[in-house]
């Protein structure tokens, strides 16, 4: 028999369904992880296993073989615990498998049998309700997962209670909806000062791995230096960001006007004859564009980059055409890059 529990993978902000299968066979006992399992997926034997023995239940003298579908998929983190102690609890008899189809679970063991929290959890809330099923979770995150509106949420504690429910002895409360607790500060930047033994060096080297055709597409590339002591003594800046927010607000009236009627809203729409047309600088600017495309190596995409930059410079200077000083300006923010 192969007991089957659904479950999900996560890939950035995207949940991908998983099944996780159990089946049981004779030979000599041993429990096996398959389906492209990472480090944390694979030592769920051992929190299964304990978490298992926690509530009074042993794992049958058998060959337990789980197996993760899509095999090539990544499975990467510590929620498939659940899943895994479902389906082979499935598999034993010791709960209803046709019960579980209902449900996507997720959450890590531990090895005294409580369910603990594990990241995603709303991902998979989404994922299930999308799928027009419930969610098993830790209970912690029931609040979490109740966000996702439309979706039936099992929010247990331990192995046991979840049992219990699942057989209709004592059933779990519904979670409320959680509330949105308000963002904690973050520490603050990269003191020079207290950086590690290789600065700067190690900031060049990371920034070497991201390749040419990457970097091409990043307009402004500026480098913010640390605040030091001496720079809190200096006068304020002469324009307070209330004046950069209204000059921003001015330019942006001023390119959703030009644009009326031509599709693109913004210079960052712009493109084709319709670039040219808006962007084309002067016969100064054009000659430093067209000398520095062969210095610095531009390529299509980043000479039209550079365009479209220069034309919202002139905006903000409130400039009717671009001029050589706007082109300058776009050209001091490209980054320099070799080419592969």
């Amino acid at each position: 028999m192969v007991a089957t529990v659904g479950t999900v993978a996560y890939l950035g902000l995207e949940a991908r369904a998983v099944e996780v299968q159990v089946q049981l066979s004779t030979g000599l006992p041993r429990f096996v992880i398959v389906g492209l399992p990472d480090k944390a997926v694979a030592e769920s034997r051992e929190r299964v296993r304990a978490a298992l023995t926690a509530i009074g239940l042993a794992l049958p003298p058998k060959v337990i073989t789980v197996n993760l579908s899509p095999a090539d998929l990544p499975k990467e983190g510590s929620h498939f615990d659940l899943p895994i102690a479902l389906a082979l609890l499935a598999a034993v008899g010791a709960t209803d498998a046709e019960m579980l189809s209902h449900y996507v679970a997720v959450g890590e063991l531990c090895l005294d049998g409580r369910i603990a929290a594990s990241p995603g959890v709303l991902l998979a809330a989404l994922h299930a309700a999308g799928e027009g099923k419930g969610l098993i979770c830790p209970v912690a995150q029931g609040p979490e997962a109740a966000w996702a509106g439309e979706v039936e949420v099992l929010a247990a504690p331990d192995l046991l209670g979840l049992l219990a429910h699942l057989r209709g002895t004592t059933l779990l409360p519904a979670p409320p909806i959680g509330e949105a607790e308000p963002a904690v500060g973050g520490p603050d930047l990269g003191d020079p000062g207290l950086a590690c033994a290789r600065a700067p060096r190690c900031a060049a080297d990371y920034q070497a791995r991201v390749s040419g055709p990457l970097l091409d597409r990043i307009d402004l590339h500026v480098e913010v230096a640390g605040v030091s002591a001496a720079d809190l003594s200096l006068p304020p800046p002469a324009e307070g960001s209330e004046a950069v927010a209204q000059r921003v607000a001015r330019a942006r009236a001023v390119q959703g006007a030009r644009f009326n009627g031509h599709g693109p809203r913004t210079n960052a729409e712009a493109d084709g004859e319709l670039l040219d047309e808006v962007a084309t600088p002067d016969e100064p600017g054009r000659r430093l564009l067209a000398d520095a495309a062969a210095a610095m190596r531009l390529s299509a995409r980043g000479y039209h980059r550079v365009l479209r930059v220069a034309r919202t410079i002139a905006d903000l200077a409130g400039a009717e055409g671009v001029g050589r000083i706007h082109v300058a300006e776009a050209l001091s923010y490209r980054r320099v890059t070799p080419r592969n």
